[in-house]
């Protein structure tokens, strides 16, 4: 059998296909290949259907059906994924179900600060949707013309707003989520305070489509900052960096919303190969941090913080140079500029990715120990660090040696992400700060998660999906 032909019988696909209608379900090879391929291009995969339903109804009939026939579903929104969490196998026996046609906001309440959206809502329209009530929903991520709400929610996404305002979970007060059984589960409540039993709703934030399919959360939103200073520093060392936050933090508390780490490698891919990105600073820096101040005051007081804080810092040697954004278009570029630089690593050649969290004290011990375990598996490789130190997140990415072999520096991926990660779990930090586990790290977690942690996962998966129909070989 080609790996074109379906392995799911054509009557069974026909009995998928006529709950969204011929237009919604998609058979044609050409039409299923942006569903079946990954950002990374680690895991092709292979589908013989891509359901689009436009109703919970509908996703309601097509999970009572996989049930019924023990049909894996694989629940997907903007496909933007890193871990290969939202893409089927390559057995051409698991369906794609693709929730962008649920993208409508069902309501904005900006008296009790909530918006609630369908999951196929595309984070932009979302922050436009909140900006147009004069309130700010503040996840923010590289990917947000394309990304959905429901994919931001099951990888229970971070960004560069989780220092002040938390991460994907933080910010969802209430799902609708539809059980493997086809139940629906209504808790699109917008209360803060509830304490009726269990937390269901946490179960499925992060879950990656393993336990149900969101259709739709109630999020918080927050008042738009009255003034905001985004700002570039130049620092000689991590540790400069970290002294450097605690001094913001402790000058402007939760008026301090970003603070951006960025080794000089990933700033000069940038400026190399990313069109209008220009240099924020004369000379060069062994590192970066792009912090903003926002005040909910004025503009006048969120710009006085930020040059406090720069200003004592540049006045003590902690800094060596520093810039404000003298414009709104400034501050934009500022941020296009942090923004890019995962994309400007391809260019480089082949990349092998850390997505990491220590606790905030232990980054710069972090940094100097994971420089030295890369260059022990290959001397040549360069290392691309940068990250949300706020929060303790970074991107610890290893580009291959310049001008070198990308297949053969690719067979370094496992040797290299455990030589990283030994040290992650030795500062007690996570292998998976923000992109989930998806099948990148799920023989990882397997083995060195603690395992009555792994035996509850377990009890759960097959309490809500006996069937193990959902997003199989995902996560455990």
């Amino acid at each position: 059998m080609s790996e074109t032909e379906p392995t799911l019988p054509d009557d069974l696909l026909d009995r998928f296909a006529a709950i969204v209608g011929a237009p919604h379900a998609l058979r044609e090879s050409s039409d299923i290949v942006p569903y079946v391929a990954e950002q990374r291009g680690l895991y092709p995969g292979l589908s013989p259907l891509v359901l689009r339903p436009g109703s919970v109804e509908e996703v309601s009939r097509i999970m009572r059906l996989a049930t019924s026939t023990r049909t894996a579903i694989v629940p997907q929104g903007g496909n933007t994924g890193l871990v290969g969490g939202g893409v089927p196998d390559r057995s051409g026996r698991e369906i794609v179900l693709s929730l962008s046609r649920l993208n409508r906001i069902r309501e904005i309440d900006p008296v009790s600060n909530t918006i609630t959206a369908e999951a196929g809502v595309v984070l932009d329209a979302l922050h436009r949707a909140a900006d147009g009530v004069g309130r700010l929903f503040p996840l923010s991520l590289a990917s947000q013309g394309s990304c959905q709400i429901g994919g931001n929610l099951s990888s229970n996404a971070g960004g560069t707003g989780v220092l002040a305002y938390g991460n994907a979970r933080e910010l969802c007060l209430g799902v609708e989520v539809v059980l493997p059984t086809g139940e629906v589960l209504d808790d699109l409540r917008k209360l803060k305070k509830d304490n009726t039993g269990y937390d269901l709703k946490n179960l499925f934030v992060g879950a990656e489509g393993t336990l149900g399919v969101i259709t739709a959360a109630v999020l918080k939103l927050f008042p738009k900052p009255k003034g905001r200073e985004v700002a570039v520093a130049a620092l000689q060392s991590a540790q400069a960096a970290l002294d450097l936050f605690n001094r913001a933090l402790d000058h402007a508390g939760s008026g301090l919303t970003a603070f951006e780490l960025i080794a000089s490698r990933p700033l000069e891919f940038a400026l190399a190969h990313i069109p209008q990105t220009v240099r924020p600073l004369a000379g060069s820096s062994p590192w970066y941090v792009l912090l903003e101040i926002s005040s909910g005051r004025s503009a006048e007081d969120a710009r006085q913080q930020a040059e406090d804080v720069l200003g004592a810092a540049l006045t003590d040697g902690l800094i060596g140079d520093a810039v404000m954004a003298g414009s709104l278009a400034q501050a934009d570029a500022f941020w296009r500029l942090r923004e890019s630089l995962s994309e400007a690593q391809r260019p480089e050649g082949a990349s092998i990715k850390h997505d990491i969290s220590v606790p905030v004290a232990r980054i710069p011990d972090f940094i100097a120990r994971a420089e030295k375990a890369v260059a022990a598996v290959c001397p040549d490789a360069r290392v691309v660090c940068f990250g949300h130190m706020g929060d303790g997140n970074l991107h610890y990415n290893v580009s291959q040696p310049a001008g070198g072999d990308p297949k053969a520096f690719l067979a370094f991926y496992r040797t290299m992400n455990k030589a990283v990660h030994d040290i992650v779990r030795d500062l007690d930090g996570s292998i998976s700060a923000e992109h989930g586990i998806g099948r990148l790290k799920r023989d990882e977690l397997a083995a060195t998660a603690p395992p009555v942690a792994l035996d509850l996962m377990r009890r759960v998966k097959a309490a809500f999906d006996p069937a193990g129909i959902m997003n199989p070989g995902k996560v455990i």
